[in-house]
């Protein structure tokens, strides 16, 4: 179902069994935007808002803003089960409160490329238009079994090959905070929701800086985990060693939550066997407000421009580590050797693609729209933006045993020795830099100085969340977000935890964009 699918939605509302008095009392009594998973929570204990009268207010939303106002295009489909759902759960949780699962009624936004076997999967793509997988993604059962509602999956780069989030089947989804600028990408649909309040909580995926490109440009929080912590079974591949997947908020308590769900073993993922023992029994145990008090922050200096064009996230990122000074954190300025050097043709989608996309088409089992990548391009039915990527992909042959991408793989080595050595060094807890150089580009240009390469090439955690905002413009009243990231040691994750949510508590920075406002109630 696509997105006009929210009106359908919205009127088989009015058949779902439901007290009338909840339905009414519910939109006008509890306020979505920038609502918390503890809030609705507290919310429902108090009677002040039912399952439906929540997945209603925010189908409204996504109506509002998402087909029509600024028309954010973020939304390929809404689940057309969501009320259903959503009255099944106020069952539930009347006849059985005190069990409530973990994520009890939370709307999640998936990106397109995460298996759904009531949705289809497009990964953004014409070609996948109709292609409804055989089973969940590992991750989604997860969140389902939390208790979580799948309200909708979200446009994105098509494939995720490409940082700008345009596709074949979603169009070019646009930034809620600039809606002349992209909102990053892949995961850009997943962020503009979220950032927009279509939804509570949000999945990506991250081979480059997926989860967190958007993340830094539309001022949210979102996690890059420890290569094995989280399963990548059932999510459309672009590279076995460099995909993760990570939760998209808009704060870090929220984040947190969201990862102690889709953290875990699964055995159709054989990396996440590293994982075993290295999962506290909840993240939120690390949300610390004073968590930045003697921590040693390094600054990495090599992540920085120097040109004019960069001067604006500079100066956010220089007064966000002022804030960090002022909260506690001891700051040391670092550069990594031969960083640049070290970086340069260090990516490995070029020779994983093929193999793994190839794998993924036979997990469709019969349902295949196309049973290869070479079919998949024959048909022409995907973006212009990927078409010479695509096309590199489909020359490589033998690509996992080629003299280059073993290489690459001595390099990516290298970097992480290097990385961990000048932690040591400083005794750092964390490196800290902009996740872009630059703010996020224009629709229709290429975003360039992109900082995602220091977690996706080495393994290691990184969390990017909120650091401040540009000068606003007419284009864009509030500004234009800034994200900042930190990095730690590989199941560093509590500690990253602790410094993002103890700066985003003493700064205070995120603001919900001035375009989606809220609505009547």
């Amino acid at each position: 179902m696509k997105k006009l699918g929210v009106s359908l939605v919205l009127t088989l509302g009015m058949v779902v069994p439901i007290n009338s008095a909840q339905r009414v009392l519910a939109p006008a009594d509890f306020g979505v935007e920038e609502a918390t998973i503890a809030a609705i929570h507290a919310a429902f204990a108090a009677g002040r808002v039912t399952c439906v009268g929540l997945v209603q207010s925010y189908l409204k939303r996504i109506e509002t803003y998402d087909d029509k106002g600024p028309v954010l295009n973020a939304v390929i489909t809404i689940n057309p089960k969501t009320l259903e759902t959503a009255a099944q759960m106020d069952r539930l949780y009347s006849s059985k409160r005190s069990a409530a699962p973990l994520l009890h009624c939370i709307p999640v936004i998936l990106k397109d490329n995460y298996d759904t076997a009531d949705m289809p999967t497009t990964g953004g793509s014409l070609t996948l238009a109709r292609s409804v997988p055989l089973q969940d993604a590992f991750v989604v059962k997860k969140l389902r079994d939390a208790g979580a509602l799948i309200l909708a999956k979200t446009n994105m780069t098509e494939l995720a090959l490409g940082g700008s989030s345009v596709s074949s089947l979603g169009g070019q989804t646009r930034n809620p905070y600039d809606l002349t600028r992209t909102p990053g990408g892949s995961s850009g649909g997943t962020g503009a929701s979220i950032a927009a309040n279509f939804g509570v909580i949000g999945t990506g995926s991250d081979t480059g800086q997926s989860v967190r490109s958007p993340v830094s440009a539309q001022s949210l929080v979102g996690i890059r985990p420890t290569r094995g912590l989280i399963s990548r079974r059932g999510i459309i591949p672009a590279s076995t060693t460099q995909d993760e997947a990570g939760p998209i908020t808009r704060t870090v308590e929220d984040a947190a939550r969201t990862l102690d769900v889709m953290a875990g073993y699964d055995s159709g993922d054989p990396i996440t066997a590293f994982g075993l023992g290295k999962i506290p029994p909840t993240y939120t145990a690390f949300l610390d407000r004073n968590g930045l008090k003697g921590a040693r922050i390094g600054v990495l200096v090599d992540f920085f421009g120097g040109d004019a064009v960069h001067q604006e996230v500079n100066a956010v990122m220089e007064t966000a580590i002022e804030k960090m000074t002022d909260a506690g954190a001891a700051i040391v300025r670092i550069n990594i050797p031969n960083l640049a050097e070290t970086t340069r043709d260090i990516q490995l989608t070029e020779f994983e693609f093929k193999t793994a996309f190839n794998s993924y088409l036979a997990s469709l089992g019969p349902r295949a729209p196309v049973k290869t990548l070479d079919e998949f391009i024959a048909g022409g039915e995907f973006h212009d933006s990927i078409k010479a990527a695509l096309g590199a992909y489909q020359r490589v042959v033998d690509g996992l045993n080629s003299p280059e991408y073993k290489e690459r793989l001595l390099r990516r080595h290298i970097l992480r020795l290097a990385v961990m050595n000048v932690m040591a060094q400083n005794r750092l807890d964390a490196i800290l830099y902009p996740h872009q150089k630059r703010l996020v580009v224009p629709i229709g240009e290429e975003q360039v100085d992109r900082n995602g390469v220091l977690s996706n090439s080495t393994g290691l955690p990184a969390i990017t969340f909120p650091g401040g905002f540009s000068a606003p413009t007419r284009a864009a009243p509030l500004g234009v977000p800034v994200g900042m990231e930190l990095l730690g040691p590989e199941w560093s994750e509590p500690i990253l935890i602790k410094l993002a949510y103890a700066f985003e508590q003493f700064a205070k920075v995120r603001k919900p964009p001035a375009s989606t406002p809220p609505l009547d109630r």
